[in-house]
């Protein structure tokens, strides 16, 4: 199932409705976008509930990453880059992909997907103007996270 048509609240409120116990976000590189929103859900997510990320060519996570991280509290511990031929698609119950350029890498599974395309913040040369960059999605990641989990597991 792929959401369509719909703003991010809508569909974030319909995936909630679920209640996904196991959440798989989506980067090419799987090395700012996915890593910010995997360490942003697992600070946010109800207990019980997995949260992973991938890519289709990993590098490595960006330092800027832990920077904004750190800087509202949020542990990056434990985040690495891994390719999503690694996630095995049994259990995943919803795929967020977050690529705005480019194309997006595919994971096909049964689970509903969302699409939230958000720019590439590594995508910046001057280093304060990325790391701006970095916080935007930071924040943008963190408004829809809250909205996607906010609930609870039974």
């Amino acid at each position: 199932m792929i959401f369509k048509h719909k703003s991010w609240q809508e569909e974030a409120a319909e995936l909630a409705a679920i209640k996904p116990r196991k959440i798989l976000f989506i980067c090419v590189q799987n090395s700012a976008r996915s890593q910010l929103a995997e360490a942003i859900a697992r600070h946010l997510a109800p207990e019980g509930v997995e949260v992973l990320s991938a890519g289709s060519k990993p590098s490595s996570v960006r330092p800027e990453v832990n920077a904004v991280l750190s800087e509202l509290g949020i542990s990056g511990a434990g985040l690495y880059s891994k390719s999503v031929n690694d996630i095995a698609p049994a259990g995943i119950e919803a795929v967020i992909t977050l690529c705005a350029e480019g194309v997006c890498p595919v994971f096909l599974s049964a689970a509903p997907h969302l699409h939230w395309a958000l720019p590439d913040p590594a995508a910046h040369m001057e280093d304060d103007v990325r790391l701006e960059a970095f916080r935007s999605v930071r924040d943008e990641l963190l408004e829809r996270l809250r909205v996607l989990l906010n609930y609870r597991q039974e």
